[in-house]
């Protein structure tokens, strides 16, 4: 393997920035809401008395998500909070009741029951949060938080903790023209707790097999125009697996000033500290348990330190014209040591890595929305700004360690792990973006229009042998939507929309590009708490890169997902609700530059994916309280494991199960396993290794709240 076809500049590095020039910039950003008065009172001097009518705006209850399943609104679609019915474009909302429901323990698992979405592609390899949406692979750069990317390079990135969040939005579909670089599949924006305007708080300890947890979230008022909140959770757990560890420290403090209902600003800051494991891989026909440890209990971990800080700002300046800011800086650093590759051979040598790294970001995005109207016609403008900033000092080192007997294993410890220097690298990536968009509402028809240039300069130094390499990337990318309001249930919509991505293994190749044409339709009964979407699309990527080799990736060319989703969340009364999910992928590899695997299926994606919970509360009566039951089964069909599809993966189907109990008021108790059956399924085979899914997990939370 060499270092240009492993490593060749990966995506993501950027010319030293120079501390002063990000302060000015970051300054120069957010004192352009000064000028925005003068736009404001412009406006009402010019005002000849005519009487203008708006579209009634609805206010989505702070409390919302953690009482019902089913989203009305969502930001992720046009990065203003509008109704789902008015948007065109797929968006699922996993809200905090479906994930407390399921007591999802990571991102996947948030995310499991979302059409559109595959998740534990990779089982038992528990780096990272690792999703592909309409069969595109999302890690570098489809994970967002409160609509900023959540970004790393090369080994490292950090993981997600579910706790944080009051609700987990997945946009599908290309979407460069609102949130810049990103794979065309869609992205992942997860939405920070942030403090609410009464008292409020829990408090709650879980218990099971390897897993100990305590956690609490509270709220309050202070005088007339402060709240605050307070997040944080000790996790002491493990997978399934031997030496497996899953353990967690997380503290969020969040401060919001309201002065009045027009200015509101929000101060956040969190703390996460995840130890953790690389996960294994088996050899295939070892025939072995797959809880067996193949690696070195002695070199494995995955430890990452996550310390963020940011605020969310906004300001209603009246006659229609709002200005809204949101920024983050987060520093991390990972240590990761594993030994991998053991063989039906003991006396071959295993291989050893390990990376230590440190990476800091920022962002920060300013937006200006202005609502007016032109006769019949209601006009939405969203004009932004935004800039991000990634630097990763990572060191990488491969080596060896001894061979071990897979049958009659007897570890070495860190003695027999050989470790040799393989890259010291500085990436750092700086991008500077423009974007505008405009909505014109005019009888029953939604029109979108957005455009958003990007502009992103790439450098990556090299502290061995002092030398750096760089490259310019820019792009401007589009959409355009049309949204038709049937009536006040049903709307149906189509779309063309488009991405950018550069490279991520060699910054002297083209950037890839995506193009997608969808059309849809959603359904929000007036008598019944649901919402049912259907959208078929036809999505291509070009400038493709794939592993041809365990270690060794290149462009194949391009690659083409036509589709089809189907969702529905209801809450069918009080006590029943029901989510259920199905896509089909139609995948192909359309040039792959050989011509050797075109007309193929790229590998990990499959043709199926479904999905079904459901649960249903049984009223207490005399001294029993409420008894809630809820099912679920997830499947995944079958898939390759390359893209010559020599190796077929076969489908799998697993079944998760919960049982709730009102103990008390404010008192309750939920037991929550997934992989019920303790299913023993296979997710990938990747170049020999096969990674299985994890094994049966039960946990049982005792819960307070007031």
């Amino acid at each position: 393997m060499t270092l240009k076809s492993a490593w060749g500049g990966m995506e993501g590095a950027a010319a030293p920035a120079r501390p002063a020039s990000k302060l000015a910039l970051t300054l120069l950003l957010s004192c352009t809401a000064l000028v925005v008065p003068s736009l404001a009172l412009a406006q009402s001097s010019g005002d000849t008395g005519t009487t203008v009518t708006l579209e009634p705006i609805t206010v989505r209850s702070e409390d919302d998500d953690s009482t019902t399943i089913v989203a009305t609104e969502a930001t992720s679609g046009s990065k203003t909070d509008t109704d789902i019915l008015d948007t065109a474009g797929s968006v699922s909302v996993v809200t905090s009741k479906e994930i407390e429901k399921r007591k999802a323990q990571n991102l996947e698992q948030v995310i499991a029951y979302t059409s559109g979405v595959m998740v534990n592609e990779w089982g038992s390899d528990d780096r990272y949060d690792g999703f592909r949406i309409r069969g595109f692979d999302e890690l570098s750069m489809g994970t967002y938080r409160d609509g900023l990317p959540v970004r790393g390079q090369g080994w490292t990135f950090g993981r997600r903790e579910p706790y944080a969040y009051d609700r987990v939005e997945v946009l599908k579909g290309s979407n460069s023209s609102l949130f810049g670089m990103n794979a065309p599949g869609g992205l992942v924006n997860a939405v920070t707790k942030t403090p609410k305007s009464y008292k409020f708080g829990e408090i709650y300890t879980t218990v099971g097999p390897d897993h100990a947890e305590i956690g609490a979230d509270f709220g309050d008022v202070i005088g007339t125009d402060w709240s605050y909140r307070v997040t944080t959770k000790l996790q002491d757990g493990a997978y399934s697996y031997d030496y497996s560890n899953d353990d967690r420290a997380f503290l969020a403090l969040a401060a919001t000033w309201r002065p009045t209902d027009a200015t509101e600003l929000t101060f956040s800051v969190d703390y996460l500290k995840r130890d953790g494991v690389p996960g294994v891989g088996f050899p295939e026909g070892a025939g072995i348990d797959r809880d067996t440890f193949l690696g070195e209990p002695d070199f494995n971990r995955f430890d990452t330190i996550e310390k963020s800080a940011g605020w969310m700002f906004r300001h209603d300046f009246g006659n229609g014209l709002t200005f809204r800011q949101n920024a983050r800086y987060t520093q991390m650093s990972l240590t990761y040591e594993q030994v991998y590759g053991a063989t039906t051979d003991a006396t071959a040598d295993r291989s050893s890595f390990a990376v230590y790294s440190d990476s800091e970001q920022f962002a920060i995005d300013n937006q200006f929305q202005y609502d007016t109207t032109f006769g019949n016609v209601a006009s939405k403008t969203l004009f932004g700004l935004e800039y991000t900033w990634l630097k990763v000092d990572e060191e990488a080192l491969f080596g060896t360690a001894d061979g071990i007997d897979i049958y009659n294993i007897a570890y070495c410890g860190r003695s027999c792990v050989t470790l040799y220097d393989y890259i010291d690298w500085v990436p750092e990536q700086e991008t500077k973006s423009i974007y505008l968009q405009e909505e014109l509402t005019f009888g029953r028809w939604i029109a979108t229009i957005g455009g958003r240039y990007d502009f992103a300069d790439v450098d990556i130094y090299y502290p061995g042998t002092d030398t750096t390499t760089g490259r310019d990337f820019d792009a401007f990318t589009k959409r355009f939507g049309l949204t038709y309001k049937a009536t006040q249930e049903v709307s149906l919509y189509a779309n063309y929309s488009e991405s950018f991505e550069p490279n991520v293994w060699d910054i002297t190749a083209d950037a890839k590009e995506g193009q997608q044409y969808e059309v849809g339709v959603k359904y929000r009964p007036d008598n019944l708490n649901a919402m049912f979407t259907a959208a078929i699309f036809d999505l291509s990527q070009t400038n493709v890169n794939t592993y041809v080799t365990a270690t060794e990736q290149r462009q194949i060319g391009e690659v083409n997902v036509r589709g089809l989703e189907l969702e529905g969340k209801m809450e069918l009364n009080n006590r029943l609700n029901l989510t259920v999910a199905y896509s089909y992928w139609d995948s192909e590899i359309v040039e792959d530059g050989i011509a050797t695997n075109e007309g193929n299926r790229p590998s990990r994606v499959p043709e199926h994916i479904a999905s079904i919970w459901a649960d249903y509360t049984v009223p207490g009566a005399g001294d029993r309280g409420d008894m809630t039951f809820g099912l679920g089964v997830r499947y995944v069909g079958q898939t390759y494991g390359d893209d010559a599809n020599a190796v077929s993966v076969p489908s799998y189907t697993v079944v998760d199960a919960a049982f709730g109990y009102d103990l008390a008021k404010n008192v309750s108790l939920a037991v929550n396993v997934t992989n019920l059956m303790d299913e023993d399924y296979i997710t990938t085979n990747y170049y020999g290794s096969l990674y299985y899914g994890d094994g049966r997990a039960v946990s049982a939370t005792l819960k307070y709240t007031w």
